[in-house]
């Protein structure tokens, strides 16, 4: 069987470099998602999501059972979707992930969009993503108010 795996280029990301599941199926590309221990389909924002997943947990060291993926809530009545979500033990909201593709500029609008999500969660740090360039912020509540963080937060305890 003639396999198109090895034609496809995938970007190669600002993250550290691992060798997720790849297979082909329905001319389609799906990756292994290790937290949902699912198939999913490859986008490009599939895969920012995925090598952050690994970049957290191998890299990072956040407990694998902190980390939760599309976390459904509601803002203005819609309903949406957050990207990556690492819980703290008490069971709180920690670190947001919102992730875009790689060919997504991280602009002002993207943070504002990244920013709606946190109001609802009120994470202590928020991570906007295209796998190229990080945005890393922190957030004081009392003076509801991001500031720019130059390295990652530690895992949660």
């Amino acid at each position: 069987m003639d396999s198109h795996l090895d034609q496809i280029q995938l970007p190669t990301l600002n993250l550290p470099h691992f060798d997720p599941q790849l297979k082909e199926k329905d001319g389609k590309l799906w990756i292994f998602d290790s937290l949902r221990k699912k198939q999913l389909v490859l986008t490009p924002e599939e895969w920012v999501r995925q090598h952050w997943i690994n970049f957290l947990i191998s890299q990072l060291k956040f407990p694998k059972g902190l980390v939760a993926l599309e976390k459904g809530l509601i803002y203005n009545k819609l309903i949406k979707r957050t990207d990556l979500v690492v819980w703290d033990k008490g069971g709180s909201p920690y670190l947001l992930v919102e992730c875009k593709a790689p060919k997504v500029k991280l602009t002002q609008k993207t943070i504002e969009q990244a920013c709606m999500y946190h109001k609802e969660l009120k994470t202590p740090f928020l991570v906007i993503s295209n796998g190229l360039q990080h945005i890393c912020l922190s957030f004081d509540p009392a003076a509801e108010k991001f500031t720019q963080e130059k390295s990652f937060p530690e895992p949660p305890v």
